[in-house]
Order: C-alpha cells, then structure tokens, then sequence
C-alpha cells in the first residue's frame, strides 16, 4: 500500500485507537513498582505516541502532498531525472502518456464534455531531465482540431507531489469552472514539480556540473509540451504559476526568460534562493550564478524583463510578507516590468491560503495569455 493510500491512514488511525485504549485497559494492572510493571506503562505510552505521531504524519502529508511514496519519504529516490540515454540523439516522443484520468466533479468521462488529464513523462532533450507530469487539456482542446491553446505551466512548492496540484490544489477543476463560466480562457495546464532530480532541492538552477534544471523549464519543457499539443509557440502564450519554492523559480525563470514566458505568478514565493542540507552547493563558487538567483540583484542590476508578474501573501501568517512589499516597489521602479499583487489579511503558508488565491491567480494569467 502506497504512502498516500486511505488504506494504510485507515490502518494507522485503528492502531493509535487501539493502542490508546490497551492502555486504558491495562493501566490499573500494571500500577504495581515493579520493573516489570513500569517497563509495561513506558511500552504502552511509548507505542501509543509513536501511533499517534505516525497518524499524525500521514494525514499531514495526505493534506499538504509532502511525500508521493515510501521511497520518496525515506530518501531513496535519486538520480532518476536524468536520462542519458534515449534522447540523447534527439530521437523519440519528448512527452509519452501513462495514462488518462478525468476532472473531479465531472461526471461525463467524454474529454468533449469534460477535458482530460494525462499523467506524462517528459523528457528533456538538450538537458536530459527526465520529470513525471500531468497535462490538464480543456473540453474545447477536443472540440476544435485546429485550435492553438496558450499553456500554464504550474510547479509544486518542495519537495512536494505533481498528484497535489490535481488533488488537493485542485487546479483542472477550478480551470475548468472558470472557463465555463467565461471567467477565464481555456488553458492548457502542465502540473509537475520543480524538484526534478529528487530528492535535491535544485531551486531552478543550472547547477554547475549537476541538473541544468532552469533551462529544463525555459527550453526543453517548452519544447517537448509544442511537439506534443497544439500550443501557441509565442511567449505571450505562455505563462507559469507555481506555490512557495515553485512562486520562487515561476517568476526567476519568466523574469531571466521573458521571451519563454509572457506572465509568472508567485503564491507565498521566497525572492533568493537558499542555500542548505536540501540543495547542497548550488553555485559553486560562481558569484554570477548566485547573484542572478537573488530577484532583487537581478531588478537592480540587470535589464528589467518584459513581463507581467503576479505576487502573493498574507499580513498575518506569512513570513514573506515585507519582502513582498519590497519586491513590489522594486519592480515598480523599474518602469517596464508589469507588477500585480493579491494581499490577504491573513493566511498561513499551505494548501488552504493557496486555494483561495489560485482563482483569482488564474484569471489574472488567463487575461495576459494570447490564444490563437
């Protein structure tokens, strides 16, 4: 059984249960001062919290989408978002479908009526990152063979599960009820991950000698998604969203790439990339790399981009909230870059305040978005 599996939260919730009233039960008998009896009370107490924690940690982890899998949990993935070899001469599909699912809270399964999900591999062919996926793809991509639809690409926070962003953000089904209620265009949505060689923490940077994960999202995503759907080439068709670690690398890459991307959205993002235990040495001692990791070097020191970026937070309950306001001005002073914010009088850094910012985030992407 998986670690997000309601089976194995089922199993460990009756086992707490189970254990809390042994110990109930069983308190009086071994009151006694005997080693036998105290060795009895420190099992049964130290058993029940272990349960309880366990439960704990799995509900939390079903809610916020930390882990996908066991191996994932325990550290034991890595090294598998790199291919060396089938792309590597430019042959194949750089986008091969799992499988297809379709949206929650649409009962027809026909992708006319109901748009479709597909769960992908994508490969990178100049980077060889290889990174699991799902493509959200509207009712009208079925409808009309012809149409060119413009492209959100949506990044988890770290380490974080593409699976959430379906699940628990609920992005297809927000899009989808704001385009039929002609709030927004249809779109179509990648969802994955930023952590694309896990289980490192890259922050969406070309790691001398390591992932080149910031030309995965500029170049090769871009370029894999083109040959697989009927999507606009343009920058003004695309955009990117991400929460937390991924607002930070959504609005790094539009702002270092603004002819990939024509509008970035930022959910409780951070503005600097950090250095710790998660991302090892990203730099390298190259002083360049590092200071275009830091957005406010990049608006003071370099060109400002072409773009429209979006940015939120709360007043209450997000760590980001000044720098936000800073970030605000500074792109404001420099007259060419386009600057939005959604400010909430409070809202911690989770899936909860990111639900009720992600409508109004993709309305605003939908309005800067050009479709053909």
């Amino acid at each position: 059984m998986g670690l997000t599996s309601n089976k194995v939260l089922m199993l460990a919730v009756v086992f707490a249960v189970v254990l809390f009233a042994g110990t109930v039960w069983l308190w009086p008998r071994l009151a006694r001062r005997s080693w036998r009896a105290v060795g009895g009370r420190v099992g049964l107490l130290l058993a029940t919290q272990v349960a309880v924690f366990v439960s704990v940690g799995l509900a939390a982890n079903q809610a916020f989408g930390f882990y996908a899998t066991w191996a994932d949990l325990f550290g034991q993935e890595n090294g598998e978002g790199v291919v060396v070899d089938h792309i590597a001469d430019g042959a194949g599909d750089p986008v091969r479908v799992v499988s297809t699912s379709r949206v929650a809270g649409v009962s027809s399964g026909v992708p006319q009526v109901a748009g479709q999900i597909q769960k992908v591999d994508i490969l990178g062919r100049t980077t060889r990152i290889a990174a699991p996926a799902f493509v959200y793809l509207p009712p009208e991509y079925f409808q009309d063979h012809k149409r060119k639809f413009p492209v959100s690409v949506v990044l988890t926070g770290y380490p974080g599960t593409a699976q959430a962003l379906v699940d628990k953000l609920h992005y297809p089904s927000t899009a989808q009820q704001l385009a039929k209620g002609g709030k927004m265009q249809p779109m179509i949505l990648v969802m994955l991950r930023p952590a694309v060689a896990p289980p490192r923490d890259t922050e969406c940077v070309d790691v001398p000698g390591g992932p080149r994960t910031e030309t995965f999202f500029a170049k090769d995503l871009r370029d894999a998604v083109k040959a697989r759907y009927r999507v606009d080439a343009t920058p003004a068709s695309w955009g990117i969203i991400g929460d937390s670690t991924g607002g930070y690398c959504a609005l790094k890459i539009a702002m270092h790439h603004p002819r990939s991307y024509g509008a970035a959205v930022g959910l409780s993002p951070y503005y600097k990339a950090p250095i710790d235990a998660t991302t090892g040495d990203l730099f390298h001692g190259d002083k360049n790399l590092r200071n275009r990791a830091n957005l406010f070097w990049v608006l003071k020191h370099q060109s400002a981009p072409e773009t429209s970026l979006l940015v939120t937070s709360s007043k209450i309950g997000e760590h980001n909230y000044k720098d936000t306001l800073r970030f605000i001005k500074n792109v404001q002073d420099t007259n060419v870059t386009r600057i939005s914010s959604i400010i909430l009088p409070s809202g911690g850094h989770n899936f909860n305040t990111w639900r009720r910012e992600i409508p109004a985030a993709l309305q605003w992407l939908s309005a800067r978005l050009v479709s053909h």
